[in-house]
């Protein structure tokens, strides 16, 4: 059997969710960000604490994102859109998934892309129709996947991504999003 080098530690993410079978309470994980308004529409958020496991942790350095919106809205175009942030979001998930569902089923992978494109009608967010919702209409991923496998292996592996995405469930169902003003 040829050994699969797609770089996911498979077997740590398999004793991993054995392991939470017997304590739940350690799969309680809360994400965490920090934005700064900078001027105009530009914002900084900052990565970097996250509790998971029963404890805080941190990643092994901060990252930062940098939102903005180009000049053809009046702005100064420091950074990507929020919106095209669930784009990066979705499609770094994916493909992800992508990666750790061929590695556990003994699929090389050679190459991975996925481009993604979701179609917004911005009337909605300036208010120039009540009717036009805010955020996307629709959202499509296509994947182009060069793997040692079948093209039915390939459609699975994507499904099965798509099947365990947080960041695809997240866009698909109701998350209860709470505002407050501290």
């Amino acid at each position: 059997m040829t050994t699969v080098a797609n770089g996911v530690n498979v077997q740590a993410l398999l004793d991993a969710r054995e392991a939470l079978k017997s304590s739940p309470e350690a799969a309680q994980f809360v994400w965490k960000a920090t934005t700064t308004w900078r001027d105009g529409v530009h914002s900084t958020t900052t990565v970097k604490e996250y509790f998971g496991l029963g404890q805080e942790q941190a990643h092994k350095a901060e990252t930062v994102f940098e939102a903005d919106h180009p000049e053809v809205f009046a702005a100064t175009d420091n950074g990507v859109t929020p919106i095209e942030y669930l784009l990066v979001g979705l499609a770094s998930c994916l493909t992800a998934g992508v990666a750790s569902v061929a590695q556990n089923r003994g699929i090389q992978l050679r190459s991975v892309e996925a481009k993604l494109e979701g179609s917004h009608d911005i009337r909605g967010i300036l208010g120039a129709d009540s009717d036009v919702r805010n955020g996307f209409n629709d959202i499509k991923v296509t994947f182009t996947i060069d793997a040692d496998a079948s093209k039915q292996e390939i459609e699975a592996l994507v499904a099965q991504s798509q099947k365990r995405s947080a960041v695809f469930d997240a866009l698909t169902n109701p998350t209860d999003v709470t505002v407050e003003v501290a």
